[in-house]
């Protein structure tokens, strides 16, 4: 496992590198009172509580400078996207500055979870006066100075605190191939999806493993099913970026699309009594784009006046076509009605998710669709299962064949083999 990163940021001379040298407990920076001292990023290794992390200096940022500040800033976005947490480090003696301002919108915008420092606080007074920096929209203050060290351990007892939840979910990821199934849950927020886990782990199941939590992160938990073993991902409701709060919120959105790429299927709940909406059509995408077979369940249907629910369907198959033939469920997960039909969906999805088919088998296929539809240019010789998960088939080809034939051998394979809504990649080469 790699040691977590916390990147300091903020524009020059606030006392970042100051910052540095205090919390590694030794001086390992150039210090100067004047502006460019730091060009490169440091890295520093820092143990607190058990805990070791890197902290990572950077120069100053600026929305705009000469060609130096230029590259200084390019170094700080280059650490900016590894940073498990940020750093915004203010000056309370200068107080709020435009460049802060900028700093901070460009910090808040890269969606890592970001923490206002505001530096050289060495009395009550500019305890007070570090209340301004609320403005920049990276939540309350922590004071501290750096120089004389007021405020440094409890700076350092809230990074190891926030580092806490990075190490469990690497420490998840890790466990990962114990060989169970990894679903995630996934959805807007409030449309169900923390009872409807709570329904399919179920007290009679075994919960083999749990690592608790709120529903800001991805929860793992691992369950012994009538299907096998699941490791069921809970994950944050997922909003429009508009509406996410800065820091925590929107990093719960990152984890949550984080456990759709360590996912084998998604479900993707959505609230019957409102319908698929544009942001689960954007799900859908996302879902899509990790490559993973998904479950539709229309949560609340209970709740859905029978003259209304062809309407509601309708929402799913005009804004949910990006996830093909997904089974679509019916839940009440309040009164865990039409739960338990998940479990089998889950397992059949994944049967065909990792199906093998074989090459004579395949080939016999390529032929007999061939032949009931030849293409208007260029001809399969033979085909070639290269992988599963999802299953994926290679063409050779004699000449170039039109995207529409395509999906017509797309389909008429998953017809053949009967792969269900699991996705399926055709490529060609051409010979």
């Amino acid at each position: 496992m790699t040691r977590p990163q916390v990147v300091i940021v903020g524009r020059p001379n606030v006392g970042k590198s100051s910052l540095v040298n205090r919390l590694a407990g030794k001086r390992v920076t150039v210090v100067e009172e004047h502006r460019g001292v730091t060009r490169d990023r440091k890295s520093v290794e820092v143990e607190w509580r058990g805990v070791t992390f890197d902290v990572v200096d950077t120069g100053g940022w600026l929305e705009a400078g000469d060609t130096l500040e230029a590259k200084v800033s390019k170094q700080a976005e280059a650490a900016l996207a590894s940073a498990d947490l940020v750093l915004l480090v203010v000056d309370v003696t200068t107080g709020m500055v435009d460049e802060d301002t900028h700093a901070a919108r460009w910090a808040l915008r890269s969606g890592r979870p970001v923490a206002l420092v505001v530096n050289k606080v060495d009395d009550a007074q500019h305890e007070a006066s570090s209340w301004e920096f609320l403005g920049l929209g990276a939540g309350d203050p922590h004071t501290v100075s750096a120089q004389h060290g007021r405020g440094s351990g409890d700076l350092l007892d809230f990074i190891v605190d926030q580092l806490g939840e990075v190490l469990e979910v690497e420490a998840l990821a890790e466990a990962d191939d114990d060989g169970a199934l990894r679903v995630a849950i996934v959805g807007r927020p409030n449309v169900g999806k923390s009872t409807l886990f709570n329904q399919l782990i179920g007290e009679e199941r075994s919960v083999v493993h749990d690592l608790p939590g709120t529903t800001r992160d991805a929860i793992d938990t691992l369950v012994q099913t009538d299907v096998g073993l699941i490791r069921f991902i809970d994950t944050a409701g997922m909003r429009r970026r508009a509406k996410t709060e800065a820091g925590l919120e929107t990093y719960a959105v990152l984890r949550s699309l984080d456990a759709l790429d360590r996912s084998d299927i998604a479900i993707l709940v959505i609230d019957a009594t409102v319908g698929a909406t544009g942001q689960d059509q954007r799900l859908a995408e996302r879902i899509s784009a990790a490559g993973c077979p998904s479950l539709v369940v229309l949560n609340k249907w209970e709740l859905v006046a029978v003259d209304e629910r062809d309407a509601v369907l309708a929402t799913v198959g005009d804004k949910l076509a990006f996830l093909g033939d997904a089974p679509v469920m019916k839940t009440t997960a309040t009164s865990g009605r039409g739960v338990h039909r998940v479990l089998p969906a889950l397992a059949i999805a994944a049967a065909d998710y990792g199906k093998r088919v074989p090459t004579g088998a395949l080939n016999r296929a390529i032929r007999d669709l061939q032949i009931k539809q030849p293409a208007p240019t260029g001809k399969i010789r033979y085909a070639v299962q290269g992988a599963t998960e999802p299953p994926t088939f290679t063409l050779f080809v004699a000449g170039r064949l039109p995207t529409t034939y395509l999906r017509y051998v797309e389909r008429s394979l998953r017809e053949r083999f009967e792969l269900g809504s699991s996705p399926l990649r055709v490529r060609v080469r051409v010979e």
